[in-house]
């Protein structure tokens, strides 16, 4: 019998209806473990077969930001033409600095559109350092300042240039979102499991990790001056701080990691492809943000990667009073048995 104390509380769910995720980050404090994140990560070919899994990489989870690029090759495929630092700026969940919300304008102004043709939610900068600067300076939320402002203002001009009504561009069965799920399904290689709305209000999809790391592995070793997906790579590739900010962990990955393409999501989300069209990607079953990049580096290193120039972004040292006195970093979690249910050739 149900306790009335609990009679109006959602229905728990079960645990066999959780995904099956392994433990991938431990957070450790004087030789104790003192936390432990557990997650999915799969890294794949470049024709899309799973090299290294770990937890449940086919579990349908939601990307989140992750899908953004996805969404700019939508774009450029429907005839969006924009500089390379706008075009990264397209597929940004940027800190909201200066750059970012003059670029977002920019990209309104060169197609006839105001910051009112925006139909994305409003926010004050996401990034730490942004935020307290246009807070200080009496800023409020906008649609400029928000996050995803980029995308937006990309995917409005993209209505503008294909002749499609700005209005109602979120609406899942407008031309550019029909085009954008055509798309995803096209790089990914999947039909989504469901589909559901992200923050900023743009249509979302439930795909798992091996669908997004294919999608990332065909950005990232995409050529040719016509490809829609090298137009979006190469952009972020040479604009990595329109793509995120300064101080984010993305933007330093792509910056020490010659040709590595890289993007996050909320909610533990990470993604990165390489030149030679192999990829990593990355889910945090807490949603938590601390353990995703030590993940990524562990399995990028796994992979042969260079990744001696990442120790700025992981591991990250724990302090006790303002000195080291623990570490956040993976667990090798490749080296653990697969779960009864993780496919052996996924």
């Amino acid at each position: 019998m149900i306790s009335p104390a609990l009679a109006h509380l959602p229905t728990p769910l079960a645990p066999e209806a959780l995904p099956q995720h392994a433990p991938l980050a431990v957070q450790t404090r004087d030789g104790l473990v003192e936390s432990v994140h557990y997650g999915s990560a799969i890294a794949t070919t470049a024709d899309g077969l799973t090299l290294l899994a770990a937890g449940e990489p086919l579990a349908p989870f939601y990307p989140r930001s992750a899908l953004k690029p996805l969404q700019a090759v939508a774009m450029v495929r429907a005839g969006l033409k924009l500089p390379d630092h706008l075009l990264s700026l397209a597929s940004a969940s940027h800190s909201g600095a200066a750059a970012h919300r003059d670029g977002a304008q920019r990209i309104l102004d060169m197609h006839g559109l105001t910051p009112a043709d925006l139909e994305n939610s409003t926010d004050l900068p996401y990034g730490v350092r942004e935020r307290q600067e246009w807070v200080a300076g009496g800023g409020k939320a906008t649609r400029l300042a928000q996050n995803c402002s980029g995308k937006h203002a990309a995917m409005a001009a993209t209505c503008v240039v294909a002749g499609w009504p700005v209005q109602g561009y979120l609406d899942p069965t407008h031309p550019l979102q029909q085009l954008v799920a055509r798309t995803v399904a096209d790089l990914t290689g999947e039909g989504p499991e469901r589909t559901s709305t992200d923050g900023c209000g743009t249509p979302l999809f439930a795909l798992t990790l091996r669908g997004m790391a294919r999608a990332f592995g065909r950005l990232a070793s995409a050529t040719g001056p016509g490809s829609a997906e090298a137009a979006v790579a190469g952009a972020m590739r040479r604009h990595p701080m329109m793509a995120a900010g300064e101080d984010r962990d993305v933007t330093a990955l792509m910056r020490l990691v010659p040709g590595l393409l890289a993007k996050d999501g909320f909610e533990g989300v990470q993604l990165a492809g390489l030149p030679d069209g192999r990829a990593v990607a990355v889910k945090i079953s807490d949603g938590g943000d601390r353990a995703r990049m030590p993940v990524t580096v562990h399995l990028l290193a796994a992979l042969d990667v260079d990744t001696s120039a990442l120790a700025g972004i992981a591991p990250a040292p724990v302090l006790g009073g303002g000195r080291p006195v623990g570490l956040l970093q993976a667990v090798d979690f490749l080296a653990s048995p697969k779960p009864a249910n993780s496919p052996d050739a996924l």
